[in-house]
């Protein structure tokens, strides 16, 4: 980790690319090529369309464009078209990874909580700091209450965010409130910043009669349209290529509004262990190509499950996979807040660039707690070693830090904030778990305007079974009972 490197972005075209292996080197020549000269106008990019017709004719990509430009006897660049930037070499030289520096990792804080560079400073308001810290507290707080509540039997599932509250709550921070978001499941921090509230996260975690999702979801699977947020998916990556389609609907959406309008980006949230799924792959492959304003947020946390980073890769994290793509890369220590959000502002502005690109933010962490309450990580890692990174460094720890150092907070302060979140935590918690199930007829509703026929006689068949054994099926803690299916049934199609 490189405790006082700036904020620079990876961007592939301006890298040194391997050179192409030539036997005869060209001789010297300006570089005011033929190449130069005849594409030129295929890498300008316009910056309005009138309409979305003609975005797909006015925004070919330079590559298909020069496809059928030939080599030239004194071109000293590739002219193929899978590899435009390459300069011809006559020396054949193998490109090691290995003899390449690691992608630097971008910090504001130390893990003290004091400014590296105090002329560029945090960037951020004390109050706006002060905000971030007791959101960071309170979601420590939930987290363990609904972990214990879930060893007690009151829960069937939960996931904590212990060692990533920075990055969640730092880089939600940085963003419009009207961007689109992509989550995986740690990022209930997102959701708290966003405006999510106790209520709603407890209604969720119990699937009562208040959940959004009507209790279709396992818990944790959060989601809501009002606050631009899509539904978490169990299945691990597949929100990354649906991120990349989101975001090719809002480039033809910001193009095509009013240049006075607001325009928007998506982001999208995964673990390290996603980045091993081909819909990572094939999502950022699709972003880069079709130039979508995409922020992929990669919460790199060591581990994925019982998968140490050691058996998921050999090269230098998932940042330098960015460039592989050709989308401008970013690597943050996901343990200062205030260098995720300035990170995650900088994504945000480059990713509106030119009518839209992809960008890619590694977020170095450690998973401090268990991969949800299903896994136990002492049977993989030692004991010792989470410890030492609790008490060694931790984005709580670090912006309590800074906030002493400015004297913005102290003891007394610290005691007053957690006996007052737990108290809210638990009461939320008290008003969920009172609250009947949905409806047994949400099970069915809301796939199609009106019940099938199929649909029909399924419905039938469960009611026949609930009425027949209602001492095996006891349904009265759901809403309405074994009742509401007559409600459906009686529906007229």
């Amino acid at each position: 980790m490189t405790p006082d490197v700036p904020l620079v972005c990876i961007t592939p075209h301006i890298s040194p690319w391997p050179a192409v292996f030539h036997v005869k080197p060209p001789f010297k020549m300006s570089l005011r090529s033929r190449y130069s000269r005849i594409c030129h106008d295929a890498f300008r990019r316009p910056s309005i369309y009138a309409n979305v017709s003609q975005i797909t004719r006015k925004a070919t990509p330079a590559w298909q464009t020069c496809r059928s430009v030939a080599s030239t006897p004194n071109a000293q660049k590739v002219l193929f078209p899978g590899a435009l930037n390459s300069e011809f070499t006559d020396t054949l030289e193998v490109l090691r990874p290995s003899n390449n520096k690691a992608i630097p990792t971008y910090r504001v804080l130390d893990q003290y909580g004091e400014v590296i560079n105090k002329e560029i400073g945090v960037e951020t308001e004390d109050g706006e700091a002060l905000e971030l810290y007791k959101n960071m507290v309170c979601l420590s707080i939930m987290d363990l209450i609904m972990f214990e509540a879930q060893r007690q039997g009151r829960l069937s599932f939960y996931m904590v965010s212990a060692g990533e509250e920075g990055i969640a709550i730092g880089s939600a921070s940085a963003l419009n409130p009207t961007d689109v978001i992509f989550c995986q499941y740690r990022e209930t921090g997102v959701y708290m910043q966003r405006g999510f509230t106790l209520d709603q996260f407890m209604n969720q975690l119990f699937a009562n009669t208040k959940d959004i999702g009507l209790g279709r979801n396992m818990p944790v699977h959060y989601g809501t349209e009002k606050l631009h947020i899509h539904t978490i998916s169990s299945t691990l990556a597949t929100q990354i290529p649906h991120a990349a389609g989101a975001a090719y609907a809002l480039k033809m959406q910001n193009m095509t509004q009013s240049p006075d309008a607001e325009k928007r980006i998506v982001v999208c949230y995964f673990g390290e262990g996603a980045a091993s799924e081909g819909d990572f792959h094939a999502a950022l492959n699709i972003a880069a190509t079709r130039q979508v304003p995409a922020v992929f947020v990669c919460r790199n946390n060591g581990y994925a499950i019982s998968t140490p980073t050691s058996d998921q890769y050999r090269g230098d994290g998932i940042a330098s996979r960015g460039a592989g793509y050709g989308i401008p890369t970013l690597r943050v220590d996901g343990n200062d807040i205030f260098a995720v959000r300035r990170a995650t502002k900088q994504a945000r502005k480059l990713a509106l660039e030119n009518d839209g690109q992809p960008v890619l933010i590694e977020m170095m962490a450690y998973r401090v707690g268990h991969h949800s309450t299903s896994d136990d990580s002492f049977a993989y890692r030692q004991k010792i070693e989470v410890e030492d990174w609790k008490r060694r460094d931790n984005p709580i720890t670090r912006l309590r830090k800074w906030l002493e150092g400015r004297n913005l907070w102290d003891e007394d302060k610290e005691r007053e904030l957690r006996s007052r979140k737990r108290k809210e935590v638990l009461s939320a918690f008290d008003r969920a778990e009172k609250l009947k199930k949905p409806a047994i007829k949400n099970a069915f509703a809301d796939v199609w305007e009106d019940l099938t026929e199929e649909q029909r006689s399924h419905v039938e068949e469960m009611r026949d079974i609930l009425k027949r054994y209602p001492k095996e099926y006891d349904v009265d803690h759901h809403e309405g009972g074994v009742e509401s299916l007559d409600e459906l049934l009686a529906k007229k199609s």
